[in-house]
């Protein structure tokens, strides 16, 4: 296999987000309540950042039709889906606004909450930093959950899973 090097400028857009691509992440659907009603995004860009306190961060795209909406968010949840919810995640990607798909009921913050998921870290804002493209969102986890199950795995572009070991 060939390898390609690269400065990440501008022009080479592309090439960077392939090696990025690279990297196997989780797939998480960040929710929360707005002013028109509850709204959802599909993201991969989630990490854990502290145990004391507890923290973990997202990032979302400040060109994102969503953006407004999260900037001002106070209180959101962050589900990690599970394998059979690739629909539900492709779904939110495409509509933040449309939950018709989904089983999900609110907390008493008004932060909608997914069914099936295989964690839930419900967070009220910590901080906010601004990061080129990007909007680096860190949550204080006031509350979360977990069940054992497959998890919904990206990777250059496809969703996919692990194999069961033998």
């Amino acid at each position: 296999m060939t390898e390609k090097h690269f400065t990440p400028t501008p022009d080479q857009s592309t090439a960077f987000r392939e090696a990025l691509g690279c990297f196997g992440t989780g797939v998480t659907v960040i929710t929360t309540d707005s002013e028109q009603g509850p709204r959802a995004i599909t993201v991969n860009s989630f990490t854990s950042v502290s145990l004391d306190p507890p923290l973990v961060l997202w990032c979302l795209a400040k060109d994102s039709n969503r953006f407004d909406d999260f900037n001002a968010s106070q209180h959101y949840s962050i589900h990690v889906m599970a394998e059979d919810q690739q629909d539900q995640a492709l779904r939110f990607a495409r509509d933040g606004k449309d939950f018709s798909h989904a089983e999900w009921s609110q907390d008493d913050t008004g932060r909608p909450q997914l069914s099936g998921c295989l964690a839930r870290f419900d967070c009220q804002l910590h901080a906010r930093h601004d990061a080129g493209d990007h909007l680096i969102l860190v949550g204080h986890v006031q509350h979360a959950m977990y069940r054992t199950g497959k998890g919904l795995i990206f990777k250059r572009g496809q969703f996919g899973g692990f194999a069961d070991l033998i």
